[in-house]
């Protein structure tokens, strides 16, 4: 098995033309971005099998009414490498985090092999059929209001859109709801 080190002392004798620089720092960005990605995701522990999940998410219906919010649930898993970049993504923006914890009260649903909470996912109406993370909004009775595709929130590339996020918040918290917020002028 070749070492990053026998990589590069390799890929140094062999930078006798342009090509050959540009393909060794295209391979070292790749390499450090692999790296990345794989040290994040040993640290990415959001996700929680044990949990009895039916209680937590009654938990938060009960937060949620009390807090006059709704409730967000994200279903991934500890595997999942764009459950890590959202959670990293709406936890690092002021305004996203900010709006999340003002208008809602959050759950992270695991779905892994040591729990896939079939039973939850069942009366949530299959939200697994979108890939993951998918995102459930549930109003203050426990009803479930909004299935969400996270594939609509990404910036198309690596990562998560602000605009698009925000969007998709405003427009189900519970504010969004209220009859005064229409009036005709």
């Amino acid at each position: 098995m070749l070492t990053i080190t026998k990589l590069l002392q390799v890929s140094l004798l062999l930078i006798n033309t342009k090509k050959m620089k540009k393909t060794l720092v295209l391979l070292i960005a790749f390499l450090f971005v692999l790296i990345s990605f794989s040290q994040d995701m040993k640290k990415f522990n959001l996700y929680k099998p044990e949990e009895n999940a039916m209680q937590k998410i009654e938990e938060a219906i009960v937060k949620a009414k009390s807090e006059k919010k709704q409730v967000f649930i994200q279903i991934g898993g500890n595997w999942c490498i764009w459950c890590a970049r959202f959670n990293d993504f709406v936890t690092s923006d002021k305004k996203i985090d900010s709006l999340i914890k003002t208008d809602y009260v959050t759950y992270h649903l695991n779905y892994s092999k040591e729990n896939f909470n079939t039973a939850l996912l069942d009366k949530f109406e299959y939200p697994q059929r979108f890939g993951f993370p998918v995102f459930l909004i549930l109003n203050a009775e426990g009803k479930l209001i909004h299935t969400q595709d996270s594939w609509f929130l990404e910036d198309g590339k690596t990562s998560y859109n602000t605009e698009k996020i925000m969007s998709f918040l405003n427009n189900w918290k519970q504010k969004a709801f209220e009859p005064s917020q229409y009036k005709e002028q």
